[in-house]
Protein backbone atom coordinates (compact mmCIF):
# COMPACT_ATOMS: atom_id res chain seq x y z
CA UNK A 1 0.00 0.00 0.00
CA UNK A 2 3.17 2.41 0.99
CA UNK A 3 4.56 1.53 -2.31
CA UNK A 4 1.60 2.02 -4.38
CA UNK A 5 0.95 5.38 -2.78
CA UNK A 6 4.91 6.57 -3.78
CA UNK A 7 4.11 5.67 -6.88
CA UNK A 8 1.42 7.43 -7.49
CA UNK A 9 3.39 10.78 -5.84
CA UNK A 10 6.00 10.30 -8.31
CA UNK A 11 3.63 10.10 -11.12
CA UNK A 12 1.59 12.90 -9.97
CA UNK A 13 4.88 14.96 -9.56
CA UNK A 14 6.27 13.83 -13.53
CA UNK A 15 3.13 14.98 -14.35
CA UNK A 16 3.40 18.65 -12.72
CA UNK A 17 6.56 18.65 -14.48
CA UNK A 18 5.39 17.87 -17.84
CA UNK A 19 2.88 20.50 -17.18
CA UNK A 20 5.23 23.19 -15.69
CA UNK A 21 5.13 26.47 -18.28
CA UNK A 22 7.85 28.10 -19.49
CA UNK A 23 7.21 31.52 -19.93
CA UNK A 24 9.59 33.45 -22.54
CA UNK A 25 9.68 37.13 -22.69
CA UNK A 26 11.46 39.50 -25.66
CA UNK A 27 12.83 42.39 -24.24
CA UNK A 28 13.02 45.09 -27.34
CA UNK A 29 12.68 48.45 -28.39
CA UNK A 30 13.29 50.04 -31.54
CA UNK A 31 15.48 52.74 -30.11
CA UNK A 32 19.20 51.68 -28.63
CA UNK A 33 20.20 53.05 -25.14
CA UNK A 34 16.73 51.86 -23.66
CA UNK A 35 18.45 49.44 -21.26
CA UNK A 36 17.50 46.53 -22.86
CA UNK A 37 20.40 44.21 -22.27
CA UNK A 38 20.68 45.13 -18.29
CA UNK A 39 17.22 44.83 -17.38
CA UNK A 40 17.10 41.92 -19.31
CA UNK A 41 20.13 40.54 -17.36
CA UNK A 42 19.11 42.20 -14.02
CA UNK A 43 15.62 41.13 -14.39
CA UNK A 44 16.90 37.35 -14.49
CA UNK A 45 18.92 37.45 -11.84
CA UNK A 46 16.37 38.56 -9.35
CA UNK A 47 14.34 36.09 -10.68
CA UNK A 48 16.66 33.33 -10.10
CA UNK A 49 17.36 34.25 -6.55
CA UNK A 50 13.10 34.32 -5.68
CA UNK A 51 13.61 30.89 -6.43
CA UNK A 52 12.89 30.79 -10.72
CA UNK A 53 15.26 28.85 -13.06
CA UNK A 54 15.97 31.02 -15.68
CA UNK A 55 17.57 31.02 -19.35
CA UNK A 56 18.94 33.94 -20.63
CA UNK A 57 19.02 34.52 -24.57
CA UNK A 58 21.19 36.62 -25.92
CA UNK A 59 20.11 37.61 -29.66
CA UNK A 60 22.56 41.39 -29.94
CA UNK A 61 25.46 40.89 -31.90
CA UNK A 62 26.90 43.69 -29.13
CA UNK A 63 27.56 40.97 -26.55
CA UNK A 64 26.52 43.01 -24.04
CA UNK A 65 24.39 40.43 -22.12
CA UNK A 66 26.84 37.76 -22.40
CA UNK A 67 28.96 40.54 -21.05
CA UNK A 68 27.15 40.68 -18.02
CA UNK A 69 28.58 37.63 -16.70
CA UNK A 70 31.77 36.79 -18.06
CA UNK A 71 34.76 38.50 -18.74
CA UNK A 72 35.41 40.09 -21.96
CA UNK A 73 38.15 37.17 -23.01
CA UNK A 74 35.51 34.49 -22.48
CA UNK A 75 33.02 36.49 -24.49
CA UNK A 76 35.06 36.54 -27.04
CA UNK A 77 36.78 33.23 -26.58
CA UNK A 78 32.31 31.82 -27.41
CA UNK A 79 31.65 34.61 -30.18
CA UNK A 80 34.59 33.15 -32.11
CA UNK A 81 33.63 29.61 -31.57
CA UNK A 82 30.88 27.41 -32.28
CA UNK A 83 29.20 27.16 -29.33
CA UNK A 84 26.77 30.40 -29.74
CA UNK A 85 23.55 31.39 -30.83
CA UNK A 86 25.28 32.57 -34.49
CA UNK A 87 26.13 29.28 -35.17
CA UNK A 88 23.12 27.12 -33.68
CA UNK A 89 20.65 29.58 -36.50
CA UNK A 90 22.95 28.90 -38.98
CA UNK A 91 22.90 25.76 -38.81
CA UNK A 92 19.45 25.29 -37.88
CA UNK A 93 20.37 23.31 -34.61
CA UNK A 94 18.38 22.38 -31.29
CA UNK A 95 19.48 25.26 -28.57
CA UNK A 96 19.70 22.52 -25.73
CA UNK A 97 23.29 22.02 -26.83
CA UNK A 98 24.12 25.79 -27.00
CA UNK A 99 23.84 26.49 -23.14
CA UNK A 100 26.38 27.60 -20.72
CA UNK A 101 26.14 27.89 -17.16
CA UNK A 102 26.91 31.40 -15.73
CA UNK A 103 28.46 31.64 -12.54
CA UNK A 104 24.92 32.19 -10.68
CA UNK A 105 23.15 28.71 -9.94
CA UNK A 106 19.62 28.13 -11.81
CA UNK A 107 20.45 31.24 -13.95
CA UNK A 108 22.23 29.60 -17.72
CA UNK A 109 22.82 31.54 -21.21
CA UNK A 110 23.24 30.99 -24.82
CA UNK A 111 25.54 33.60 -25.54
CA UNK A 112 25.72 35.70 -28.95
CA UNK A 113 28.49 36.64 -30.79
CA UNK A 114 30.16 39.16 -33.19
CA UNK A 115 29.16 37.21 -36.40
CA UNK A 116 25.46 38.22 -35.82
CA UNK A 117 25.91 40.80 -37.89
CA UNK A 118 25.08 38.94 -41.00
CA UNK A 119 22.34 37.08 -39.35
CA UNK A 120 19.63 38.61 -42.12
CA UNK A 121 21.89 37.01 -44.63
CA UNK A 122 22.13 33.88 -43.16
CA UNK A 123 18.02 34.33 -42.28
CA UNK A 124 17.29 35.22 -45.77
CA UNK A 125 18.21 31.68 -47.69
CA UNK A 126 16.42 29.93 -44.90
CA UNK A 127 12.66 28.07 -45.41
CA UNK A 128 9.90 29.61 -42.84
CA UNK A 129 12.86 31.71 -41.97
CA UNK A 130 10.79 33.78 -39.76
CA UNK A 131 10.10 30.47 -37.22
CA UNK A 132 13.60 28.94 -37.39
CA UNK A 133 14.41 30.37 -33.59
CA UNK A 134 11.19 29.01 -32.68
CA UNK A 135 12.14 25.72 -33.93
CA UNK A 136 15.35 25.32 -32.01
CA UNK A 137 13.81 26.65 -28.73
CA UNK A 138 11.06 24.28 -28.95
CA UNK A 139 12.57 21.45 -27.12
CA UNK A 140 13.61 23.95 -23.87
CA UNK A 141 10.49 25.06 -23.98
CA UNK A 142 8.65 22.02 -23.59
CA UNK A 143 11.30 20.62 -21.45
CA UNK A 144 9.85 22.36 -18.32
CA UNK A 145 13.40 23.07 -16.90
CA UNK A 146 13.27 26.92 -16.73
CA UNK A 147 10.25 28.75 -15.25
CA UNK A 148 11.68 31.74 -17.42
CA UNK A 149 13.65 32.43 -20.81
CA UNK A 150 14.36 35.79 -21.61
CA UNK A 151 15.88 36.94 -24.52
CA UNK A 152 17.82 40.34 -25.80
CA UNK A 153 16.96 41.97 -28.82
CA UNK A 154 19.05 43.89 -30.81
CA UNK A 155 17.90 47.44 -31.76
CA UNK A 156 17.27 47.19 -35.35
CA UNK A 157 13.77 45.78 -36.55
CA UNK A 158 14.22 43.19 -39.75
CA UNK A 159 14.12 39.08 -40.11
CA UNK A 160 16.09 38.24 -37.02
CA UNK A 161 13.98 40.69 -34.50
CA UNK A 162 10.94 38.71 -36.19
CA UNK A 163 12.62 35.69 -35.43
CA UNK A 164 13.10 36.15 -31.67
CA UNK A 165 9.38 37.79 -31.03
CA UNK A 166 7.95 34.67 -33.18
CA UNK A 167 9.56 32.33 -30.39
CA UNK A 168 8.31 34.58 -27.64
CA UNK A 169 4.99 34.36 -25.52
CA UNK A 170 5.33 38.31 -24.54
CA UNK A 171 7.32 41.45 -25.26
CA UNK A 172 8.45 43.84 -22.83
CA UNK A 173 9.60 47.50 -24.10
CA UNK A 174 11.97 49.12 -21.78
CA UNK A 175 12.10 53.02 -22.31
CA UNK A 176 14.63 55.34 -21.32
CA UNK A 177 12.70 58.50 -19.14
CA UNK A 178 14.96 60.99 -21.42
CA UNK A 179 13.76 63.76 -24.23
CA UNK A 180 14.41 60.75 -26.89
CA UNK A 181 13.23 57.81 -24.46
CA UNK A 182 9.99 57.72 -26.37
CA UNK A 183 11.85 58.06 -30.06
CA UNK A 184 10.56 55.07 -32.60
CA UNK A 185 8.12 53.72 -30.24
CA UNK A 186 5.43 53.98 -32.70
CA UNK A 187 7.49 51.82 -34.94
CA UNK A 188 8.11 49.23 -31.98
CA UNK A 189 4.23 48.98 -32.12
CA UNK A 190 3.77 49.01 -36.18
CA UNK A 191 6.47 46.15 -36.12
CA UNK A 192 5.06 44.40 -33.07
CA UNK A 193 1.57 44.50 -35.28
CA UNK A 194 3.56 43.15 -37.98
CA UNK A 195 4.79 39.97 -36.00
CA UNK A 196 0.96 39.43 -34.80
CA UNK A 197 0.08 38.38 -38.02
CA UNK A 198 2.58 35.54 -38.30
CA UNK A 199 2.63 34.81 -34.58
CA UNK A 200 -0.85 36.05 -33.02
CA UNK A 201 -0.67 34.36 -29.88
CA UNK A 202 2.53 37.11 -29.16
CA UNK A 203 1.33 39.70 -26.74
CA UNK A 204 2.78 42.93 -24.71
CA UNK A 205 3.47 42.17 -21.31
CA UNK A 206 4.07 45.77 -20.48
CA UNK A 207 6.38 48.86 -20.79
CA UNK A 208 9.09 49.45 -18.00
CA UNK A 209 10.67 52.64 -17.38
CA UNK A 210 14.32 52.84 -16.91
CA UNK A 211 16.97 55.67 -16.50
CA UNK A 212 14.87 58.02 -14.20
CA UNK A 213 15.64 61.09 -12.65
CA UNK A 214 13.23 62.47 -10.94
CA UNK A 215 15.07 65.89 -10.42
CA UNK A 216 13.97 66.15 -14.30
CA UNK A 217 10.98 66.78 -16.05
CA UNK A 218 11.50 63.74 -18.61
CA UNK A 219 10.35 61.25 -16.18
CA UNK A 220 7.01 62.85 -15.56
CA UNK A 221 6.43 64.12 -19.36
CA UNK A 222 7.58 60.04 -20.29
CA UNK A 223 5.03 58.68 -17.79
CA UNK A 224 2.27 60.85 -19.02
CA UNK A 225 2.70 60.27 -22.49
CA UNK A 226 2.80 56.39 -21.62
CA UNK A 227 -0.41 56.68 -19.59
CA UNK A 228 -1.61 57.78 -22.66
CA UNK A 229 -1.27 54.24 -24.07
CA UNK A 230 -4.53 52.19 -22.36
CA UNK A 231 -3.72 49.12 -24.22
CA UNK A 232 -1.09 48.54 -22.69
CA UNK A 233 0.27 47.81 -18.95
CA UNK A 234 2.90 50.22 -17.53
CA UNK A 235 4.69 48.82 -15.08
CA UNK A 236 4.71 50.48 -11.48
CA UNK A 237 8.55 49.61 -10.62
CA UNK A 238 10.62 51.35 -12.84
CA UNK A 239 14.98 51.86 -12.52
CA UNK A 240 16.74 55.22 -11.76
CA UNK A 241 19.82 56.29 -13.00
CA UNK A 242 22.99 55.03 -10.54
CA UNK A 243 26.55 54.87 -10.67
CA UNK A 244 26.02 51.10 -9.05
CA UNK A 245 25.16 49.55 -12.38
CA UNK A 246 27.95 51.01 -14.28
CA UNK A 247 29.76 49.68 -11.57
CA UNK A 248 28.30 46.30 -11.55
CA UNK A 249 28.49 46.03 -15.27
CA UNK A 250 32.55 47.23 -15.71
CA UNK A 251 32.82 44.35 -13.20
CA UNK A 252 31.00 41.98 -15.37
CA UNK A 253 28.06 41.55 -12.52
CA UNK A 254 24.49 41.60 -12.08
CA UNK A 255 24.13 44.83 -9.49
CA UNK A 256 22.56 42.75 -6.66
CA UNK A 257 25.39 40.25 -6.92
CA UNK A 258 27.68 43.16 -7.18
CA UNK A 259 26.30 45.29 -4.09
CA UNK A 260 22.91 43.83 -2.91
CA UNK A 261 22.47 47.01 -0.46
CA UNK A 262 21.94 48.80 -3.53
CA UNK A 263 19.06 51.29 -4.59
CA UNK A 264 19.17 49.91 -8.37
CA UNK A 265 19.16 46.23 -6.89
CA UNK A 266 16.15 46.98 -4.79
CA UNK A 267 14.45 48.21 -7.92
CA UNK A 268 15.46 45.54 -10.46
CA UNK A 269 14.04 43.02 -8.16
CA UNK A 270 10.60 45.02 -7.59
CA UNK A 271 10.33 45.02 -11.88
CA UNK A 272 11.27 41.40 -11.50
CA UNK A 273 8.88 40.56 -9.16
CA UNK A 274 6.26 43.00 -10.72
CA UNK A 275 6.91 41.47 -14.24
CA UNK A 276 6.33 38.06 -12.41
CA UNK A 277 2.95 39.00 -11.29
CA UNK A 278 1.73 40.13 -14.42
CA UNK A 279 3.69 37.03 -16.44
CA UNK A 280 1.43 34.78 -13.81
CA UNK A 281 -1.71 37.12 -14.43
CA UNK A 282 -1.82 36.94 -18.30
CA UNK A 283 -0.69 33.12 -18.19
CA UNK A 284 -3.95 32.43 -16.89
CA UNK A 285 -6.18 35.03 -18.88
CA UNK A 286 -4.27 32.83 -22.02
Amino acid sequence: MVTLLAECVNLKNKGMNIMKKTTTICFANNKGGSGKSTTCSNVGYSLVQSGKKVLLIDGDMQLNLTLSFFDEETVLEIAKGDKNLYYAVKEQKDLSDFIYETPYKNLDIIPSSTLMSGIEYELFTKWQRELILKKALKNIQESGKYDYILIDAPPTLGGWAMNLLCASDYLLIPVEASPWGLFGLANMFEFYSVVTDIAPELKVLGIAITKVNERKNYFKQTLASLKEMDDFYIFDSYVRIDSTIEWAQDAGMPVAAFKKSSRAAQEYDALAQEIHKQAVKRNKEH
